[in-house]
């Protein structure tokens, strides 16, 4: 596995910062409460492999608007959420209003262990990240923190885009054949690279004001930040739009036409117990 040693991570890490506060309106007005990513891909297997009991001290990493967070505080959760961006946070907060009793939020950068570990060390019996990793420039120092945020034998859920089959090398493809009179199309994914760690500029939503850098990870170097801090791996699931799920605009976009790639991935790490 090779690293890029010319990527600067601490002048990424503050690019980060500035486009995602200026991409917090439009994604508090376009995401909301939630998308077909969230309803179909995410939230489902995240609930599943929580299992989450009424009065679960919970922390939610890379909050953004607290969709999650609200989501959580909905199932009994006592919620800490932290976003990066100050923008993200105030969108939060007043799309909160009703949970002030369950929900705090934070503005801290996911990349900064001391701050981190003010939020109070065997504080939580879980932590939740859902499709943030990918747009955190260092991850080891988050892991380092969780270790010791997390009460022994907790968990930490995070769903990110898959690193094998949606990364910012691939291409969605279909191809029309002729077979024996019969038209058909297939559709596939093209993968130029994978191995080496990298960034990128890309988008999660079209038409977002900026686009956003992406930290590729592959699969190795996403579960050993996990594995040098006391985690396993106990569960994790693949997910893909079912074949009925409805067409969007666009046939190349994610959606049942590749039903048997999974875009997303949701896993499990779970704190070895003391």
């Amino acid at each position: 596995m090779e690293v890029r040693e010319d990527i600067d991570l601490k002048k990424a890490n503050l690019d980060v910062r500035k486009v995602w506060d200026q991409n917090a309106a439009y994604w508090d007005e376009y995401m909301g409460e939630g998308n077909h990513f969230v309803e179909v891909l995410c939230w489902p297997a995240i609930q599943r492999l929580l299992e989450v009991k009424t009065g679960t001290r919970i922390l939610d990493i890379a909050c953004g608007n607290g969709l999650t967070s609200r989501r959580l505080a909905d199932l009994g959760c006592e919620v800490t959420a932290f976003d990066f961006s100050k923008n993200m946070i105030e969108n939060a907060i007043k799309r909160s209003a009703d949970y002030e009793d369950r929900i705090q939020y934070h503005v801290l950068d996911a990349s900064d262990e001391r701050a981190l570990l003010a939020l109070g060390e065997r504080g939580y019996e879980a932590a939740i990240s859902n499709m943030a990793l990918f747009d955190i420039a260092q991850i080891e120092p988050l892991f380092n923190a969780l270790s010791k945020l997390l009460k022994p034998g907790s968990c930490f859920v995070y769903s990110v885009m898959h690193p094998c089959f949606n990364n910012p090398y691939v291409k969605l493809t279909a191809e029309m054949d002729d077979r024996s009179g019969k038209v058909v199309t297939e559709y596939s994914v093209r993968i130029s690279k994978y191995l080496t760690q990298n960034i990128e500029y890309g988008v999660a939503l079209r038409e977002q004001p900026k686009a956003q850098l992406i930290f590729h990870r592959p699969l190795q170097a996403l579960f050993e930040a996990g594995f040098k801090t006391g985690f396993v791996i106990d569960g994790l699931e693949e997910r893909a739009f079912p074949a009925d799920q409805p067409v969007g605009s666009s046939l190349l976009t994610w959606g049942p036409n590749f039903s048997d790639i999974p875009p997303v991935m949701v896993i499990r790490m779970r704190l070895s117990p003391e």
